[in-house]
This record gives structure tokens, sequence and C-alpha cells, in this order.
């Protein structure tokens, strides 16, 4: 009785063994170095990358992956997502998509569609808003606590704007109902108030609006939203698309410039040499069809098409860093939102960029932006197993990251092998 007494002790007492999963990779990418390793084995325990290398012995009782005919880099990331919104097809007004939803059916349409694109390879997301009453702050956190499976998630909560957000030319009766979307918020003290608001509600990123409107932010009001948000340890995307709105956002030494269209060679040198990131957002012209001019926000198709090549092919030639933004909010019929974000390819390789350098930014260039660098991005030891895998090497074509066929996230797998539903 005694020495059963003290096996059942000794069982309750010992340290759990925790599992470790072996991926035999055919080729291991990682983009932020240029390396490519062949024939490895990645060694991946409590969600992080233990080891790396090509004679690592593989523990005993460790799952094993067999991807020897893979290709193996890390979770692809976009910067620039509006998960919870679908606009409508067409010229219609842009304030459409949100009037008739509820905060809590767009929150499920962020899950859905959040779900689908880890699916396809992407394993972080920043959502830049237009969510409602902070839907995408909700499904962070539901993912976070393990009630779903879903991708990492940087949400930026209500989108802080001049008078008006993003609306424009609406009758006085009618009232500010775009405050379901955005924060009005004028002035420096305004600015400041807004972004302890977003933060307060969970934001992991500042988003303004800054030329929406024939009035925009000034110099102070973009210094005030800096630095606001640097105490806090966030960073600050600005949707702009030139002109003197962009010069003072540049100048405020704002993070990264979401959109950009009409950036000048001037612009483009400055935000290099602050560093700043640009979070393209290159829309397919098949794409602006879609979507027209979305309620007068946007050019019309035929001409922010060229603009939108040209502005990427300099700055990429000018050394900018670029992060991988898609900002798909429209439905193809037959198409997955994941289909649509890879046409984006298409339009990077017509501007130039090598698929090296189209999968960096895709990857570390967008964890560097995100402030998750040190967590996620690259397939190195101590990171985050966040890996995806295809039948083909994407630097050769990286169409081949269509065929994605397995994907694990925190080192457990979503698709292909073993996967859980």
């Amino acid at each position: 009785m005694k020495k059963l007494l003290a096996a059942i002790c000794l069982l309750f007492t010992a340290p759990l063994v925790a599992q470790v999963t072996a991926i035999k990779a055919g080729t291991v990418i990682d983009p932020s170095r240029g390396t490519i390793l062949k024939d490895q084995v990645i060694l991946i325990e409590q969600g992080k990358i233990k080891a790396i290398g090509s004679v690592l012995p593989i523990p005993s009782g460790a799952q094993v992956i067999d991807l020897s005919g893979e290709w193996v880099t890390a979770g692809l990331m976009d910067a620039h997502t509006h998960m919870t919104l679908t606009e409508i097809e067409g010229n219609a007004p842009f304030e459409s998509f949100y009037l008739n939803e509820s905060t809590t059916y767009r929150g499920m349409r962020g899950l859905h569609n959040s779900q689908a694109l880890l699916s396809q390879g992407f394993t972080t997301l920043r959502d830049v808003g237009n969510s409602g009453e902070y839907a995408m702050s909700d499904v962070r956190r539901a993912i976070e606590q393990g009630w779903f499976i879903g991708p990492t998630i940087i949400d930026a909560g209500k989108i802080i704007a001049p008078f008006g957000g993003q609306s424009r030319n609406m009758p006085p009766h009618v009232g500010p109902f775009w405050g379901f979307e955005y924060i009005d918020a004028d002035g420096p003290a305004e600015v400041r108030k807004a972004v302890r608001t977003n933060i307060y509600y969970g934001a992991g990123v500042i988003k303004l609006v800054a030329d929406n409107s024939a009035y925009h932010y000034s110099l102070d009001e973009f210094r005030a939203a800096v630095e606001e948000a640097h105490h806090a340890g966030i960073p600050v995307a600005v949707h702009v698309y030139s002109g003197d709105a962009a010069d003072n956002a540049i100048e405020a030494g704002v993070d990264s410039i979401e959109h950009g269209f009409e950036l000048t060679d001037a612009q483009l040198k400055k935000m290099k040499d602050k560093g700043i990131f640009l979070v393209s957002t290159d829309f397919p012209r098949a794409h602006l069809d879609i979507v027209g001019t979305s309620g007068g926000i946007l050019p019309e198709p035929a001409v922010l098409a060229p603009k939108i090549i040209d502005r990427l092919t300099r700055a990429h030639k000018m050394g900018v860093k670029l992060v991988f933004g898609t900002d798909v909010v429209v439905d193809m019929k037959g198409r997955t939102r994941a289909d649509m974000m890879f046409d984006y390819l298409g339009v990077w390789r017509l501007a130039g960029i090598a698929p090296q350098d189209i999968l960096r930014a895709m990857t570390s260039n967008a964890a560097d932006l995100l402030r998750i660098e040190k967590v996620r991005g690259r397939v190195a030891e101590g990171l985050a197993a966040d890996l995806v895998a295809m039948p083909a090497n994407p630097l050769d074509d990286i169409e081949a990251l269509r065929k994605i066929d397995f994907v694990m996230k925190d080192g457990k797998i979503v698709k292909g092998s073993g996967a859980v539903h």
C-alpha cells in the first residue's frame, strides 16, 4: 500500500514532459536573412521553435510531420485588413455597408474571415478599423482565450478622423451616425483623448484618416497622436494619399503610411530616411472595377490603377520599407477573400519586385512594423512556430503561395496532416 501511494504521489508531482513536434522540411526559407536551407529538422515545443538543423536527433515519442518534399517558411502577414467589412459593389455610399448590421453580426463575420485566412497561410492580421463597436477587439480576445482557432490579430479599434469620419455631405438632421465606426477628433487635445479611448478598449495600433475631406490633420494633431500612442508602446498608421496631409504625417514620425497612392519622390525619400513603412494596398484593376470609387473616397479605377504600380515601383527602387497589405473589402463570386488577397501579388510583380522581397514584405518586414519581430515573422529558434509549407518554391514564382497546403499556428496544425477543425 505504501508503495502504491508513493507511486501515485510521484505521478502527480513529476513534471509533465511537453509534447515535441518534429518537422522534416525539404527546404526552409527565411526571407529576413535571405537563407535557404535544405533537409532541415525543425523541433517545436510549447508553441515555439526549439531548434533547427540538418542533423538534429528527433526525440523519442515526438510527433513527426513529413514535409520533406515541401518548401517551408514563416506564416504570412497582411497589415491592412478589414475583417468585419464587406462593401456593396459599385459606387454605393460608403456608409451603406454598416448602417444595417449590428456589431455582433459583424464580429461573427470577422471571426469567419479571420479563420478562413488562417487556413490559407495568413497567421497574423492587422485589422485597421471599420468594425463597429470594437468587434475585432472581441474577436481577438476570443481567439486569445482559446475559444476559437484563429490568427494573431492586432486591431485598431475605431478609426480616428477629423469631423465626419469618411462620410461626406450628410444632412445635419441625421446626426453623426458615423460614430459607429469613427471617433471625431479635432485639435491635439481631442486627438489625444481619441487615442486614449482606443487604447482603453484594447487597440494594438492607432489608425487615423488624414485626407478624406477638404480639411486634414495638422502637424500638431499628428504629433499628439504619435506622442500618445508611442508613450503606450503602440504604433500609428495613417490613411493618406498625398499632399500636405502626407507631409504632416511623415514629419510627425508616424509608423506607417497606408495607401499613399500619389506620394512624391521627396515624400518617399523622407519616409525612407525616417524609417516609416509603406503599407501599399496595391489594388488590382479587377478589384478596383468592383469597388468603383467607394462612394467617392477613391479616384476612378482607370486613373488609380497605373498610379498604384508607379508609386510601388518608385518606393521599392528608393528602398522604402514595404509591408504587404491588401484592403480587400468586397466579395467576388466563387472566390475566397484569401484568393483575392493573393491577386495583389500580381501588382507587385508588375512593379518589378523580386519574390524574395515580396515574401519579406509578407513576413519579417510586417513583423517589424507590428512590433512583434521578437515573437513572430521568421523561422528562427525561440520564435513562435507560425509556419506554412507548399509544394513549389515561392522564390521562383511567388504565386506558389496560392498552393499552401500546410499551416501551423503557435505549434498547432490548422491545415495539413493532423489539422484540428
